[in-house]
């Protein structure tokens, strides 16, 4: 669990300084579970410079609470939290000199966006919190005040837990939350997923992850692991104590970052999924009479594949279709093996390339017309898909046929700026298994929408 704050004071001397304004949003990793913002009185004098910067005076703060009467209310909220605040140094220092003036030890683990961001998102022109979120297409309001800069902070910090492919924000906070130490109650898992599309995350008491999956509701499929008497599900229900998770919006980013996390992450019981998804590839050749002809085959990386396949049967099941919806000849795509003519032509639905009767320019036109529409080889696109809110959308970013990462943006913001786009991505893995996800998933499912790039857009 996160307190995610921002404080705004009177400038001064170190350590002298006062609390004119404080907000804070309790953040469970997914959602905002609870939140609290007021104006402070400091009992001193706010600089002219800061009146200036925020837009507090003197007077707006003559009837506000003093530090003590909010003090309750601010142990409640951070209680069993680490606190992440953009340059929470500051925060954090301010935060426990007040309460040391109380007599009360605060003490809390916290995260600084600052550090995040220019670890997980280097090469910024500005770290500082206004120009960094307008740089990530990321809506700010209200700058220089508590709750406009925590909101911005809340969404920054998403971004960045969704940039953390090696996990290490998540790990370090099961490691150092007392509460996760607990004895297995999967009641209580299942209760406290969410469900919603995403990634979850298995974690041992040390933090360490065994295991991650996807699913389109977490809370099914949770139920599922542990009310199921396989050895697998029963090893797991004993090892885990904790679990967290990362909302996708998007089954196809799921699916991705299950696949890439596995292979960085390596759980231990995620052995099946370290392994190759794909075993048949569709190929195509050109035959002696000219025409373009597709082929089932066993998956070789060595040679170039159209698409890729689980199975064999699914590889077939694919192709009957294509076939179909093209108005491709049966023989020359291998599904009829005979001399003659195949199938569809004696039910007229193919037009005769089985007996060299169809134009061979005009049957390879159809063939192009499948190729464009199932490869994004040497494309510049974007797949957008939705997001983790109402507001949002999900992107993919497919540069020169290869894979380049995902990300997230709103709705008010135009995604195909090349800025926006390159600090909003999150790098992947480009590799077999990621394009092998990418093709079948929008062999079998629709998105929102398929957008083409200029070249000049590439990142």
């Amino acid at each position: 669990m996160y307190a995610i704050l921002d404080i705004e004071t009177t400038g001064g001397k170190y350590n002298e300084e006062g609390i004119t304004e404080i907000a804070i949003y309790k953040f469970d990793g997914q959602t905002v579970v609870d939140q609290f913002s007021s104006l402070v009185n400091p009992e001193r004098s706010i600089q002219p410079f800061v009146v200036n910067l925020t837009g507090i005076n003197n007077e707006m703060l003559r009837n506000a609470p003093k530090f003590y009467e909010v003090a309750k209310r601010i142990i409640e909220i951070t209680e069993d939290c680490i606190l992440v605040a953009h340059n929470a140094q500051f925060d954090n220092r301010i935060l426990t000199t007040e309460f040391d003036r109380l007599g009360y030890s605060f003490e809390k683990e916290t995260l600084c966006t600052v550090e995040l961001a220019q670890k997980l998102i280097p090469d910024m022109p500005s770290y500082s919190l206004g120009k960094l979120v307008r740089s990530l297409g990321i809506p700010i309001s209200d700058r220089h005040r508590a709750q406009g800069d925590a909101k911005a902070t809340v969404e920054l910090f998403k971004l960045l837990l969704n940039k953390d492919i090696e996990k290490e924000i998540i790990t370090n906070s099961v490691r150092t939350d007392p509460k996760k130490h607990l004895e297995p109650k999967l009641l209580d898992f299942i209760k406290n997923a969410p469900t919603s599309t995403g990634v979850y995350y298995m974690h041992r008491k040390d933090g360490t992850i065994i295991y991650i999956g996807k699913s389109k509701n977490i809370k099914k499929r949770l139920t599922q692991h542990f009310t199921s008497d396989k050895r697998k599900s029963k090893k797991i229900q004993l090892e885990v104590t904790s679990i967290t998770y990362e909302p996708t919006g998007s089954e196809l980013i799921a699916l991705l970052k299950e696949s890439e996390e596995i292979k960085r992450n390596k759980p231990i019981f995620n052995r099946a999924l370290r392994k190759t998804l794909y075993n048949y590839q569709l190929s195509s050749f050109t035959d002696e009479h000219g025409y373009i002809n597709l082929k089932v085959e066993k998956a070789d990386g060595r040679k170039k594949a159209i698409t890729t396949f689980t199975n064999y049967q699914q590889a077939k099941s694919a192709l009957f279709k294509i076939t179909e919806q093209h108005g491709l000849c049966q023989k020359l795509t291998g599904l009829h093996t005979s001399e003659s003519s195949c199938f569809s032509y004696s039910i007229k639905e193919c037009d005769g390339a089985c007996l060299l009767e169809e134009d061979v320019e005009t049957y390879n036109k159809k063939v192009d017309s499948f190729l464009n529409d199932h490869s994004y080889e040497n494309k510049h696109q974007l797949i957008i898909d939705r997001g983790r809110e109402v507001d949002e959308r999900s992107v993919i970013l497919i540069e020169n046929g290869q894979y380049k990462g995902y990300g997230f943006y709103n709705l008010n913001f135009q995604i195909n700026n090349t800025e926006v786009l390159k600090s909003i991505i999150t790098p992947m893995q480009n590799n077999r298994d990621a394009q092998h996800i990418i093709q079948g998933y929008l062999r079998r499912k629709r998105v929102f929408k398929i957008v083409p790039l200029p070249k000049e857009t590439a990142i």
